[in-house]
């Protein structure tokens, strides 16, 4: 996938804002589309994360991604799940507004988009140790604390937070993958009796179910309770299965991203558990 700069920093007098009644566009000009649009959106330095993608130019150009940068801070101010933040863009004029994507015919955000993007952030951090996200969130803060400072319609938190929170999936998604690979192999080799009340591992749409759409489990919840049958099936396969790819990454996902806690029970590691640029 090549890396294309997303030049839609103006909003195109054909766009489909431009059809909307007087009275509509009056209330998309005060709403926090036009602030974000100002402030936010247009500081975002997409070159920043060009090393990304790839260099040739003839493969597939990459989604835009000022608007993936912008709707996942869109995303974390009001509180969405992944999925309400890909219907908020393909039907709320603000969202479109905010990120200038009136004018494509297909809203390019999908939970599919949003989740490639943080597994490129991820890889490229544990290979390099330079952390892409956080450069430009620091070219960003001067905009991002002045819209904080003026929109009453989002939570208030510092950039630092926002930053966070984008990347927070990360772990939950590599932890997640590391199990069902697992469980996938096991169940393959006919080992029913290893993975049971963890079939649900190996099913096609387990992944965006437990990564994405259970707006109501706390994402805390959701991460334990992967980590909580990772580690119990650990230990029923290490025998058999110890030399094999999928165990080792998931042990070792498990030895660098959790730690015990007094209780002897593995929890997620913070940021001051000594997790370095290797860490996987």
């Amino acid at each position: 996938m090549a890396f294309v700069a997303n030049e839609s920093h103006q909003i195109s007098l054909f766009s489909a804002l431009a059809f909307l009644s007087p009275r509509k566009q009056q209330i998309l000009e005060k709403s926090w589309a036009r602030p974000f649009s100002d402030l936010v959106f247009s500081q975002i330095d997409e070159y920043i994360f060009a090393p990304l993608f790839s260099e040739n130019t003839s493969s597939r150009p990459n989604s835009p991604i000022n608007t993936t940068i912008g709707a996942l801070i869109l995303k974390d101010f009001l509180d969405l799940t992944d999925e309400e933040l890909v219907e908020s863009c393909e039907c709320d004029f603000r969202f479109q507004y905010a990120l200038h994507t009136a004018s494509f015919e297909n809203q390019p955000i999908s939970e599919r988009s949003l989740s490639r993007f943080r597994s490129r952030l991820a890889a490229y951090e544990l290979t390099t140790g330079e952390d892409l996200l956080h450069q430009c969130f620091v070219k960003m803060a001067d905009g991002m604390r002045e819209y904080m400072g003026i929109s009453n319609n989002v939570k208030r938190m510092d950039s630092m937070m926002v930053e966070s929170n984008i990347r927070k999936m990360g772990r939950l998604e590599l932890l997640y993958t590391c199990l069902s690979n697992l469980v996938k192999e096991l169940r393959r080799d006919g080992k029913d009796d290893l993975i049971k009340d963890l079939e649900h591992y190996a099913a096609p749409n387990d992944r965006n179910q437990v990564v994405y759409h259970q707006a109501d489990t706390p994402y805390a919840d959701r991460l334990q309770k992967v980590i909580d049958d990772a580690c119990t099936l650990l230990p029923k396969c290490v025998d058999d299965y110890a030399e094999t790819i999928d165990y080792q990454l998931l042990e070792r996902a498990i030895r660098e991203q959790t730690k015990k806690d007094d209780n002897g029970r593995n929890i997620p590691k913070e940021k001051g558990d000594g997790m370095n640029s290797s860490t996987m």
